[in-house]
């Protein structure tokens, strides 16, 4: 493809949208929050349970980084999905395959909660999880980009960072009712009913979720600018091949931007319920303040896509960056020491306020960073890589290098803080259109 299709969302899209935008941040949120709910039950389920029930073995530490590796399969699953979708999304549409990656979330969840555990068909209950591990991969794969440009190409100019933000928080809505299902069926039934089918009823509840999601999706179009690029036939024929070939620079920006956020993320989220258990011999604590950060998301994501329209995506995401950097440090020193009780205030800290400062622009920001006509594929690949490395295998890396560093976090933090130098190097050498656009209101606003 030629660039004459810049890197940049048209003006604001005309109003004739199947149900009006609010169906189109509707369908985002919803659809978002039931894929990685069912997500990120398998991170929650892998620190809590997945160890015991399916992964025995005389180590503790080798159950535990087997649980982890599994958790991390679906990550590397991830790319594949984006990679698949990418080239359907930029060639049939972002709608259908939005369809699409939810039945097959939904499917594979339900799943795993009916899968027996290693007492009752041995290695084969771990076989069986993995398989839906790597669906709930390629599923994942799939939603984060079609979501986050039906979001964006419906917004207007000065409102994508807002729009896209409904995505983004998705992923807190998800986690809340991951981490909330959890917490009702351990506080309801005793530690054994838990082991023993407790820890299944919030994956059987993924069907009842997936209806309503479909239902939502199922009344959203894809967004003008696209259909106006279908009608013309003008669509990639390779995508992927364009983006590799003819965007490399802004693939590896956009790979490197989420390295800081999606590594700090499952710090909080997966690794540290494990760390408390094993070193304060608490299971609930982390769980607690995890479900209170991700309520809290709901508002700050949208906040920082705001701001992020106002004074542009740079500013604040090299804010969060820093603050990841500076937070992983003082998150260590208290889960070791600090007290407990205010542990959600410390989460609070690192997921709403660094966290969700770099992943609230996100979703507007690599879509402004790719042309139309290879931009699902673009946003997917570099999203999607960028997890893998970041967050993917975070929990196993954290684990292998606290016991490296002589069972002190003081190598995870320094991990962290690499991680986070690479991703300001991103944020440096991305494009920022809102901020030319917030430059230039300035005046005439004057």
């Amino acid at each position: 493809m030629t660039s004459s299709s810049a890197a940049t969302i048209t003006e604001d899209p005309p109003r004739r949208v199947f149900d009006g935008k609010k169906r189109v941040l509707a369908s985002a949120f919803a659809g978002t929050t039931i894929e990685w709910y069912d997500f990120y039950l398998y991170g929650t389920a892998a620190a809590l349970i997945f160890n015991v029930q399916f992964f025995p073995s005389d180590s503790e530490l080798g159950s535990r980084l087997a649980a982890f590796a599994s958790l991390a399969v679906g990550f590397f699953a991830r790319p594949l999905g984006g990679i698949i979708a990418g080239h359907l999304g930029d060639r049939v549409g972002r709608k259908a395959l939005l369809v699409v990656s939810l039945l097959s979330m939904g499917i594979a969840s339900t799943f795993i909660g009916l899968v027996p555990n290693f007492e009752s068909i041995g290695w084969w209950a771990a076989v069986a999880l993995v398989v839906l591990r790597i669906v709930q991969g390629l599923s994942a794969g799939a939603e984060w980009g079609g979501s986050a440009l039906l979001s964006v190409e419906h917004a207007p100019v000065r409102k994508r960072g807002f729009f896209g933000s409904f995505t983004q928080i998705g992923s807190a809505a998800g986690m809340l009712l991951a981490t909330s299902a959890f917490f009702l069926v351990q506080n309801l039934l005793t530690p054994e009913q838990f082991a023993s089918f407790g820890w299944r009823i919030p994956f059987l509840a993924s069907a009842l979720l997936v209806g309503l999601g479909l239902w939502i999706r199922l009344g959203v179009a894809d967004a003008p600018e696209f259909q106006e690029l279908k009608d013309s036939g003008k669509v990639a024929k390779a995508p992927l091949r364009d983006v590799i070939t003819q965007h490399p620079r802004v693939l590896l920006v956009t790979i490197g931007l989420r390295l800081a956020q999606n590594s700090v993320f499952y710090l909080i989220t997966v690794y540290m319920l494990s760390y408390l258990a094993e070193n304060r011999d608490d299971s609930t604590s982390g769980v607690t303040a995890v479900m209170i950060a991700s309520a809290i998301g709901l508002f700050t994501g949208p906040l920082w896509g705001w701001v992020s329209d106002r004074v542009g995506r740079r500013q604040v995401t090299i804010g969060g960056i820093i603050g990841v950097a500076v937070f992983g440090w003082i998150f260590f020193a208290f889960l070791d020491a600090g007290p407990l009780a205010f542990l959600p205030i410390v989460v609070i800290l690192g997921m709403n306020l660094a966290h969700d400062a770099i992943y609230g622009p996100q979703a507007a920001w690599f879509a402004e960073q790719f042309p139309i006509e290879v931009r699902y594929s673009g946003v997917n690949m570099g999203y999607q890589l960028g997890t893998v490395i970041g967050g993917g295998i975070m929990p196993m890396v954290a684990a292998l290098l606290y016991v490296a560093g002589g069972k002190s976090p003081w190598l995870i933090c320094g991990y962290l803080t690499l991680l986070c130098l690479l991703s300001l190097i991103a944020a440096l050498g991305a494009k920022d259109p809102a901020r030319d656009q917030a430059r230039n209101r300035a005046p005439a606003e004057a």
